[in-house]
């Protein structure tokens, strides 16, 4: 099974990846993860993706789209999660080739909704608990940045929101609900 977790930042993908990722064998591809991996692994693709992040440049979707072929390529029998990928309706588009190429098809894309000011205030909470906590605070975890990327979000991938829905492929899941309801109501709209 083949998966995408939408939602903007803070919804909680990552945490239900994770829960996915040990209950169902599923792998995660988090594009981030990916690029720093590749950067440094010394392949080929991960030379293209130092010389582009080095020079301070944005990473190509044909770049991440290689790399998320490369790990299709290594095969996994209980599926991917795409989280952070597709961004963007040419993304959208050319996972589905890549999928096809691979004799592989998306089956759901769980929406998790939440809504802004409670996603706001779970980033801004988060960095503040890792501070006290001693453990390193992402730098774009405060207010400003973190409303800036919600502006980016709802300008380049929530279209892709009536894309999966217009594909029938589209499930929503309410994001303000507690960890195990989400993931109780994830596990449902994948049967």
């Amino acid at each position: 099974m083949n998966i995408i977790l939408l939602g903007p930042p803070g919804a909680g993908k990552g945490t239900q990846a994770q829960r996915l990722v040990k209950e169902r064998g599923m792998v995660q591809l988090s594009t981030g993860d990916m690029l720093r991996e590749a950067r440094t692994s010394g392949t080929e693709m991960g030379q293209k993706v130092a010389a582009v992040m080095d020079s301070g440049q944005l990473v190509t979707d044909e770049i991440v789209i290689g790399l998320i072929e490369e790990k299709i390529r290594e095969g996994n029998t209980a599926g991917y999660i795409f989280d952070g990928f597709p961004r963007t309706l040419g993304q959208a588009d050319a996972l589905n080739e890549l999928l096809s190429r691979n004799g592989a098809q998306l089956e759901a894309v769980i929406q998790l909704e939440v809504d802004d000011e409670t996603l706001v205030a779970r980033i801004v909470n988060r960095a503040k608990e890792a501070e006290a906590a001693g453990q390193p605070v992402r730098a774009d975890d405060n207010e400003d940045s973190v409303k800036i990327r919600l502006m980016e979000y709802y300008k380049k991938t929530s279209p892709l929101i009536g894309y999966y829905y217009a594909r029938n492929d589209l499930r929503t899941v309410d994001g303000l609900q507690d960890v195990e309801k989400v993931a109780a109501d994830i596990s449902e709209a994948l049967v």
